[in-house]
């Protein structure tokens, strides 16, 4: 078939509510409808989705550093933090504020413009977030953005880590609702979405997505973007991750997701929160550069850049700048 004669792409657009009180944009419906379109034309409409808000030739950095490891009472089946698993993750205290400042430093210096700091809480104490809250005021002195994940939030410690300069805070829903039992029974759905509420009316910008391939269906993983895209509003930041199969852990044994559907995710991520920074995040360890350069062609426009992600490894900052110059990608200022 000729250009002349080619069919048109037919593009898949959110749903319009049938009444003023119906809020969700997109069906899970629509939602696998994307999914199932022929890759080529999938990636199309990613591009011209991610074209009409961002340089398309351009990437955020965004460092992650653990600064309170393991010793996490979830029991989160991929996590290698979880006291319920023996994957050889010690327990330690908070890191001081001199050892985060200088990570800080050395992350500003290869050209991060975010640092997001981890601890391994169900829920911080107030004492936590009062400590917390120092290094969020020392790293936005640095001139950097700040972003933490510490696991769920009262609406005052989310007001507090608000007035101590924090920009995002990070909390993933990781699956769909229907998934959700299969992978963690230590808290609820509800209470991942209470915190992402005290985070919002805090007035700070979200951080939130999911991991795939912890062997959920493809209308899972349609279940889960339904989710994201359909929080009002939706959030600023969507990491993208991939298992990471870690030995000791419940999901050490999942099967391997094929790269292509994740390339899928991050393209229907990308259609569905148009404005929205999506990470690819997790799973860069295992990926090969052709993919990894699919998932920027599809909408990719952040990644995590360092060694480590909390407990699992990175590509390293030297090959993701040599990957990104072989692309001609420019970062962020």
């Amino acid at each position: 078939m000729s250009l002349a004669t080619a069919q048109p792409i037919t593009l898949i657009r959110p749903a319009k509510p049938a009444t003023p009180a119906a809020d969700a944009r997109w069906s899970v419906a629509q939602i696998e409808a994307l999914f199932d379109l022929p890759f080529n034309d999938l990636l199309w409409q990613a591009q011209q989705v991610h074209r009409q808000h961002f340089d398309a030739n351009e990437v955020q950095l965004s460092t992650l550093l653990s600064i309170k490891t393991g010793g996490c009472p979830e029991d989160c089946g991929y996590c290698p933090q979880s006291v319920h698993y023996d994957t050889g993750v010690e327990a330690s205290k908070m890191l001081d504020i001199d050892a985060v400042l200088s990570a800080a430093r050395d992350a500003k210096g290869q050209g991060a413009t975010r640092f997001c700091m981890g601890a391994a809480w169900r829920a911080p104490k107030d004492r936590d977030i009062e400590k917390v809250a120092e290094l969020v005021a020392g790293v936005k002195d640095l001139g950097m953005e700040t972003c933490c994940t510490l696991g769920m939030l009262s609406e005052t410690q989310a007001q507090s880590l608000k007035e101590a300069g924090l920009d995002y805070y990070n909390h993933n829903l990781d699956t769909a609702p229907e998934a959700y039992g299969r992978i963690i029974t230590t808290r609820d759905y509800q209470d991942r979405l209470d915190t992402l509420e005290h985070v919002r009316k805090a007035g700070m910008s979200v951080c939130c997505g999911g991991i795939v391939g912890m062997g959920e269906s493809r209308a899972e993983r349609a279940g889960l973007v339904a989710q994201l895209a359909n929080l009002t509003p939706y959030p600023e930041s969507v990491p993208i991750n991939e298992l990471v199969k870690v030995e000791g852990t419940p999901l050490a044994d999942a099967d391997k997701l094929d790269p292509f559907e994740f390339v899928r995710t991050i393209a229907v991520a990308r259609i569905t929160m148009p404005t929205a920074r999506v990470r690819l995040s997790a799973g860069r360890e295992q990926m090969g550069e052709a993919i990894q350069a699919l998932c920027f062609l599809a909408g990719a426009n952040s990644i995590f850049y360092g060694d480590k992600l909390l407990t699992t490894g990175n590509p390293q900052s030297e090959r993701d700048r040599a990957l990104l110059g072989k692309l001609g990608m420019r970062t962020t200022a």
